[in-house]
């Protein structure tokens, strides 16, 4: 069902209709014997992979980063000693921020929610010991994702890794910041040229690298509904498809690098529906609305991560349970990459056991429950079929919403996914309120007393450390490569040039995240929220 919200239209959660079983008179005119094709062909709704699981695992990626570059690079190679098959990286909030750690501004908050990094010395140790050239790592960074990316590429270079080796994901998802998560820092029309800037460099230099990964996660965290991340998260990347055509860029060269990233929540048909809608409505809108031939851009690649808005403080034991259900969703939804929350994240940073636990939680399913034999084994089944097509048919009725509005960008200037998400988290909490909605251990079977699972803590000499290291490196670094790599900085931004080899020459030139972020501000400005909505 639809609502009015001021001028535009939202869906609103938990308003679809009940019935205690389906058939087939449910589906309408939609025959899945016909419809649906095969796993590994268009419009891939069963998969991205004929044989899916049946060859070859989905990645397990397991988000780490903390304290300093050493404690991160110390739980990376504790993970991928413990079997987990790609590097996922959590940055500090001043890195995602894109201040230094010896900004005022970032006192207290060095190494706290992620890894401090703020200059290619930081990007060294953190991959210390480890391959490039061997190892895929993604990257969860948005503001400043070109300049973590040139980074990455400096360590490359020094390591004598060819560009065409480096595997990875960047996350580089700057208009969900808009929508939901906040950590922008240049107006909307600058960061999409940034974004292209990635796309096109990488596109010509590091073909084995996802640019995007477009994001619904932190949309759903904020409260959208599934549908509504879906279609939030699928119109930013149709946004930076348009954007990346209007550069001059072929669509095949460059959409096959374009990856997604979805919640995987507690309502377990439905967001195995969503993944499967989000496969069929991408494949149609790269092939009907872009012209895309290669069939490599008609399928949509997506990373997976359990809901951390759904864990709970009280009996985090409990957690371990939601995560596992919310994992099996993901993979019965045909993910390509899942990574599993630990118990004690409302707590705190995960402990190593924790991380480990949620690992195991992968491995379990991947290993004790035969689930990858069968390739999309409820394909076919009346009620997923009936959800996938109900999210298919309410995603395109909010893009038609945000088309009206003259596109992405317009909507943004308009708060229309603020004000969208913002009802549906009202909406929701309302239906926890009466009692509608229940959580174990919050609103029913609670129990007294603190939890008793210890928790990780940084120290405040883990920042004071980084700090230091920071300012000898501003120190000791030459003075006049130094400036020169930022006067340059800024003159292709002001000149619009691509900026990714001025960001890796500043990079080598041990330049930091604040100062690179700083010289693109004084040309592109700073976003200062957008309406008040």
């Amino acid at each position: 069902m639809i609502r009015s919200a001021g001028d535009v239209k939202v869906p609103v959660a938990g308003e679809a209709e009940a019935k205690p079983f389906m058939e087939a008179a449910d589906l309408g005119a939609f025959d899945p014997r016909k419809a649906l094709g095969e796993p590994g062909s268009f419009p891939f709704t069963r998969g991205v992979h004929r044989t899916m699981y049946r060859d070859r695992l989905w990645t397990m990626r397991q988000f780490a980063g903390f304290g300093s570059a050493e404690d991160t690079n110390g739980r990376f190679k504790y993970l991928l000693e413990h079997g987990q098959t790609g590097l996922s990286t959590a940055f500090d909030l001043p890195t995602l921020m894109g201040r230094d750690s010896d900004d005022p501004l970032s006192l207290g908050e060095v190494g706290r929610c992620g890894v401090a990094i703020s200059s290619l010395a930081d990007m060294r140790r953190l991959f210390d010991g480890i391959n490039l050239g061997e190892v895929s790592t993604s990257m969860t960074i948005n503001a400043p994702a070109a300049i973590l990316l040139a980074f990455y590429i400096a360590v490359g270079q020094e390591e004598g890794v060819p560009l065409a080796r480096l595997r990875g994901t960047l996350q580089n998802d700057i208009l969900k910041e808009f929508h939901a998560q906040n950590e922008y820092v240049f107006p909307p029309g600058p960061s999409v040229k940034l974004v292209v800037d990635t796309i096109e460099y990488c596109t010509q230099h590091l073909p084995q690298w996802n640019t995007v990964s477009i994001s619904g996660y932190h949309i759903r965290e904020a409260g959208a509904t599934a549908a509504q991340e879906l279609a939030f998260t699928l119109a930013d990347g149709i946004a930076y498809v348009e954007a990346s055509i209007a550069r001059g860029l072929d669509v095949d060269a460059f959409s096959p690098r374009l990856s997604f990233f979805f919640d995987v929540h507690n309502n377990f048909f439905e967001e195995i529906a969503k993944l499967r809608a989000a496969r069929r409505i991408w494949a149609h809108v790269m092939r009907d609305r872009f012209g895309a031939k290669d069939e490599r851009s008609l399928k949509l690649r997506m990373h997976c991560q359990t809901a951390g808005v759904t864990l709970t403080e009280q009996q985090p034991m409990n957690n371990v349970v939601r995560v596992a259900f919310q994992a099996l969703a993901g993979v019965l939804g045909g993910t390509q990459s899942l990574h599993t929350n630990s118990m004690d994240e409302t707590l705190a940073l995960p402990t190593q056991e924790a991380a480990k636990l949620a690992l195991r939680t992968q491995q379990i399913i991947a290993h004790e429950t035969n689930v990858r034999d069968v390739v999309d084994p409820l394909g076919g089944s009346y009620y997923v079929e009936k959800l996938t097509n109900e999210i298919e048919a309410t995603a395109y009725g909010i893009f038609d919403q945000i088309d009206a509005m003259g596109g992405v960008l317009k909507a943004v200037d308009r708060g229309y996914f603020r004000r969208a998400i913002a009802e549906s988290a009202l909406e929701q909490q309302r239906q926890m309120d009466r009692g509608d909605v229940k959580v174990v251990g919050v609103t029913d079977f609670v129990e007294g007393g603190p939890s008793d699972i210890p928790i990780l803590q940084i120290s405040h000499e883990t920042e004071k450390a980084q700090i230091e290291r920071l300012k000898a490196l501003k120190r000791s670094r030459d003075a006049k490569r130094h400036a020169a790599a930022l006067d340059r900085l800024r003159k292709d931004a002001h000149d619009g040039s691509n900026l990714m080899p001025a960001l890796i020459e500043a990079a080598h030139a041990d330049a930091t995240v604040g100062e690179m972020m700083d010289g693109m501000k004084s040309v592109f400005g700073a976003y200062d929220g957008g309406p008040e909505w």
